[in-house]
């Protein structure tokens, strides 16, 4: 037979594999238990390392615990313990209402800080782009505590070495909806430390009264003047001294609540003659219940090119006394603080029929937001649509509130480049609730949500009449 001549063994034909075909093992190799169980040393070491940071109050007791155990044996135990139950009761029984309120955000922190963060963290980082992967759990942000408030949480966060935080104050909105917040906000302690402030609820959904008239000129603080509320409860303050502030929303948005805030905290500084504001009205509707608080009031459009105008030239002159002796503006009955509100600019920048009224009113605009802040002048511009066909000066206002706004692009018109990446969506604010705002204020990357105080007409009646201007002059011609 074939293949068995001479005794030789049988001939075996095998058909060659293909070279796609060729699988390559990685070869498995086990870890010594040696390496494992250091790892687990070294983590133990770490983790007992940090507790003095991480949890300072219960290392500090502790510790009480054993130096007092240590120096007089089991009664000293015994005795720290004692004093802590003991004043616990005490603190109950004569403060029985901050003890419940303490008790109460302690336990609300343990259940939120276990059932809402730790439980979603991963996947909501993950999901997000802040964390890699799920395998990865080393590249994963740890959250250090969760403290609460009586409207917020605040997540306290240790990044992971290479991450900055604005990584985190650009996936605000992410983060918001991740954890069921209405709201997020990064706070920057220091390096690979943040804090996360969740809103459990919206502190601004209710309307916000008429604030407070300062008692004095004294009081009146034209870097902090208060305006209404921000989103964490606190009063919003808002600077005009040695700023420009541009105000944009639609119709109903609120512009005017923000304009007569900031003239009613003013008001003692304007009777004593240490304010002045001049009002542009072009549709003569909102800024006319308050002529006799003005020192010069406008409507028509020549009228209103007129008085910005001889804002500049006053402008200038003070100017022309301050050089080479004066570098900062000091309000006074001689040189005081001018405020130029201008309640819609666009009928001035872009739909004047004359041209000439158009170009002068831009120039004298340009002028006293170019030149104006060191001497005391500041432009309060109020206006509909933010784009720059209709308005080519946002750039000179340093300080910016977008109320309700059309559309989701005029979020950066506005507040600049990355507001609504930064949480800012000024187009998604309720329609029902007016005077509700974001605000970038110089030198901030994080918008702020508040909502100014409505201003009534009766509340600007009670003004007029009571805290008429010392120097009003009445109408522009």
């Amino acid at each position: 037979m074939p293949g068995k001549a001479n005794g030789a063994a049988p001939v075996q034909h095998t058909t060659p594999v293909p070279a796609h075909a060729v699988r390559f093992t990685t070869p498995v190799v086990q870890t010594p238990a040696a390496f494992i169980l250091g790892r687990w040393l070294w983590r133990l070491l770490a983790f007992m390392g940090a507790l003095p940071v991480r949890y300072p109050l219960s290392v500090a007791s502790v510790a009480v615990l054993a130096a007092s155990w240590w120096v007089l044996d089991w009664i000293g135990p015994a005795v720290v313990s004692t004093v802590a139950v003991v004043g616990g009761l005490a603190w109950r029984h004569w403060h029985p209402v901050s003890f419940r309120r303490w008790a109460a955000l302690r336990a609300l922190a343990l259940v939120r800080g276990v059932w809402v963060y730790r439980r979603h963290w991963q996947p909501v980082l993950v999901v997000s782009g802040l964390a890699e992967s799920y395998l990865e759990r080393q590249y994963l942000p740890r959250i250090r505590s969760v403290v609460c408030s009586e409207w917020a949480d605040r997540v306290r966060v240790k990044l992971v070495p290479g991450t900055a935080p604005g990584d985190f104050e650009e996936r605000t909105a992410q983060l918001a909806h991740g954890f069921g917040a209405p709201a997020c906000r990064v706070e920057v302690r220091g390096p690979l430390d943040v804090v996360l402030e969740f809103p459990r609820r919206d502190m601004l959904a209710e309307p916000i009264g008429a604030m407070d008239v300062p008692d004095s000129a004294d009081e009146v603080d034209l870097g902090a003047l208060p305006m209404g509320r921000c989103e964490d409860g606190r009063t919003w303050t808002m600077r005009l001294h040695g700023t420009h502030v541009l105000v944009a929303g639609v119709t109903g948005a609120g512009k005017g609540s923000v304009i007569w805030s900031a003239i009613r905290a003013m008001l003692p500084a304007i009777r004593e003659g240490l304010a002045r504001v001049r009002a542009v009205d072009p549709k003569r509707m909102e800024l006319s219940y308050g002529r006799p608080l003005f020192y010069r009031y406008a409507d028509s459009g020549e009228a209103c090119v007129e008085l910005l105008e001889e804002a500049v030239a006053d402008m200038q002159a003070r100017a022309d006394a301050y050089a080479g002796r004066i570098r900062s503006h000091t309000p006074s009955v001689d040189d005081p603080f001018e405020v130029v509100v201008l309640d819609e600019v666009a009928f001035l920048t872009a739909y004047h029929p004359n041209k000439d009224v158009r170009r002068r009113a831009e120039n004298a605009m340009a002028t006293l937001t170019s030149q104006g802040r060191s001497v005391g002048f500041t432009v309060v511009a109020a206006l509909q649509d933010p784009r720059k066909e209709v308005m080519n000066l946002r750039n000179l206002f340093p300080d910016k509130v977008a109320l309700r706004l059309d559309e989701a692009t005029q979020v950066d018109m506005v507040l600049g480049p990355d507001a609504r990446d930064r949480g800012a969506d000024a187009h998604l604010i309720d329609p029902a609730a007016p005077g509700t705002a974001f605000v970038r204020l110089e030198g901030s990357k994080v918008p702020t949500r508040v909502r100014a105080a409505y201003v009534s007409d009766e509340d600007i009646d009670a003004m007029a009449d009571g805290y008429r201007s010392s120097s009003c002059e009445g109408e522009v011609a």
